[in-house]
């Protein structure tokens, strides 16, 4: 049989109960009986039962995170595998655990939520995402357990904590990046505007364009609402009568498959073409060629979201509140200044230029 709470007590020369107290870290019990006890724990070997007493506490010390679409889809796209990493840094300094949705459908992902707050089977949840006519954040608000969302809350922001990136000035910092290197006629690959990081980022690209009195026709925006129509997007946009010089795309991802596109095509970037995307993932160093990026820091989204929701999670009390992650654009092969074109200029590998955000 294993050490018990009493054969611990007896060894310390402290009642049961204290024992417990000092498991529990409570104020009550000084820190000097603190370290008394946890060193005689360590010395006989004793081992916390957790479950017990997670079943005392109520408590699962587990955090649940949505993913924005089917395990398959989001575990394909570099940019959650990041965020999750970023989540897991935190809980694990906590000694959280966490539970991924496995649902293969929008609906399926709900009914998964439902399962964790109605099992009981986590302390608060993760939406890894911001998404228009989502059921799960009002779903998670009615029901009043502690979450927290990746991107700007659609409605209701003053009762929702969230992490976020300022979309609008980073995809305006990016359209500008092409726009100083002389380039006039801009594309732009976003995504289903549903989302609202696709609705802030096209925003941004508008705005660099009407700021910096680039005469840009709606031929050249184009939001495919799958990855499978990325394709008929850069199509497009390389068949119009004046083709676009360069090209701003929502991610790394979606910057990968159009460079595969192009080259298809016999379209060489970046002397043909420029292409400025976001996310700096590990794609977008290994790519061809590398590609200039906006680092939206995608470790410290997830790092922050999980902080902020374990802060919750122990005392409800607290203000809801939002954290904006800054951003710098990394500078690779993918971009060139139409004004060096003739040199052949092409910029260093990896130079960061801050953003301030």
């Amino acid at each position: 049989m294993g050490v018990t709470i009493k054969d611990v007590a007896k060894e310390a020369g402290v009642s049961s109960s204290t024992v417990s107290r000092v498991i529990s870290d409570s104020p009550m019990i000084s820190e000097r009986t603190k370290r008394k006890v946890r060193q005689i724990m360590d010395d006989m070997g004793f081992h916390i039962n957790e479950n017990a007493r997670n079943l005392v506490r109520q408590s699962t010390n587990t955090i649940g995170i949505v993913m924005k679409s089917s395990a398959s889809e989001s575990l394909h796209d570099p940019f959650f595998p990041e965020v999750l990493r970023g989540i897991s840094s935190w809980c694990h300094k906590q000694d959280f655990s966490i539970s991924l949705t496995t649902g293969e459908s929008e609906e399926a992902i709900f009914q998964d939520v439902v399962k964790m707050v109605r099992g009981k089977k986590v302390d608060g949840i993760i939406v890894s995402y911001s998404k228009q006519d989502d059921k799960v954040v009002p779903y998670l608000m009615e029901c009043g357990i502690p979450f927290v969302v990746i991107g700007k809350p659609l409605d209701g922001m003053s009762e929702i904590t969230y992490i976020d990136n300022d979309n609008v000035k980073a995809a305006r910092e990016a359209s500008e990046y092409l726009i100083e290197r002389g380039h006039d006629k801009i594309g732009y690959i976003g995504m289903s505007l549903e989302f609202e990081m696709a609705k802030y980022r096209l925003q941004g690209f508008k705005e660099a364009v009407l700021l910096n009195q680039v005469d840009i026709s709606d031929e050249y925006i184009k939001n495919p609402a799958s990855p499978d129509l990325i394709r008929n997007a850069v199509n497009e946009l390389m068949d119009l009568d004046m083709p676009p010089t360069g090209i701003v795309i929502i991610d790394d991802l979606s910057a990968l498959n159009a460079l595969t596109i192009l080259r298809e095509k016999d379209i060489k970037v970046p002397d043909d073409v420029s292409v400025i995307s976001f996310n700096n993932t590990v794609i977008a160093n290994f790519s061809n060629p590398k590609l200039t990026s906006i680092d939206t820091q995608i470790f410290q989204l997830g790092y922050e979201s999980a902080r902020c929701l374990i802060e919750e999670i122990k005392d409800p009390s607290l203000f809801k509140k939002s954290i904006i992650i800054p951003t710098n654009i990394v500078e690779r092969e993918s971009a060139l200044s139409l004004t060096n074109k003739d040199l052949g200029h092409i910029p260093n590998t990896d130079v960061e230029k801050n953003v301030e955000v």
